[in-house]
């Protein structure tokens, strides 16, 4: 089953356990877009009963913690040395991973603490990734599971607002032209949702500095 194949399949079978699994394998180090997910099962379940909108989020957040702890289990276990050596490996890079992008996500890690794995979960090409420096670094389990729980929670609900825009304000009948329509905006509203996150969390810190 080819790549486009495989996509049709999951659009025209979307329920709930096709949302968790294919959002734990988009969340671990296997390459595929959560486009193709949550957006068109957020407009099925408008356009129909079969799902719910809320559950939707909860099921892809279940998922997306799923494969959160893969690559931080992986990465906590093996050791750097392995996950660089995969990295730099020729089934690293069909997996879309190679050593520049695990030194990006170390180095946002390092730069933005454990929080990183809140905000990590809103960046392109860092999403993904986010977990191996935790695991790396050894951060506690339940911590790690908050943050990005808080952080995969924040980006399924960017995309299930886009499904339910679409369901909303356009005139769309099948999931394929929904998941072709999210893709397009939905890089754009994870930076617009990263921007309000830094900028409320700006504000608190601010007041507690003052204070």
């Amino acid at each position: 089953m080819d790549t486009a194949e495989l996509f049709k399949w999951i659009l025209e079978n979307l329920n709930y356990w096709v949302v968790t699994l294919f959002m734990a394998i988009e969340s671990s180090f296997i390459p595929f877009p959560s486009e193709v997910v949550v957006p068109p099962a957020a407009w099925k379940a408008m356009a129909d009963e079969s799902m719910n909108i809320v559950l939707v989020v909860v099921f892809a957040t279940l998922g997306a913690d799923l494969g959160a702890l893969v690559n931080y289990g992986l990465a906590r276990w093996l050791g750097r040395p392995i996950v660089y050596a995969f990295a730099d490996s020729r089934v690293g890079h069909m997996c879309l991973i190679d050593r520049a992008k695990v030194e990006k996500a170390e180095a946002f890690f390092r730069d933005h603490g454990a929080a990183s794995t809140f905000f990590g979960r809103l960046v392109p090409a860092v999403r993904q990734l986010i977990s191996i420096p935790a695991g790396l670094a050894g951060m506690p389990i339940p911590k790690f599971l908050a943050y990005t729980t808080l952080g995969a929670g924040a980006w399924n609900a960017v995309l299930a607002l886009i499904g339910w825009g679409i369901y909303r304000f356009t005139d769309l009948k099948d999931t394929n032209a929904v998941y072709e329509l999210a893709t397009r905006y939905s890089h754009e509203l994870g930076y617009a949702i990263l921007g309000l996150a830094a900028l409320v969390v700006g504000v608190l810190v601010y007041k507690g500095w003052k204070k």
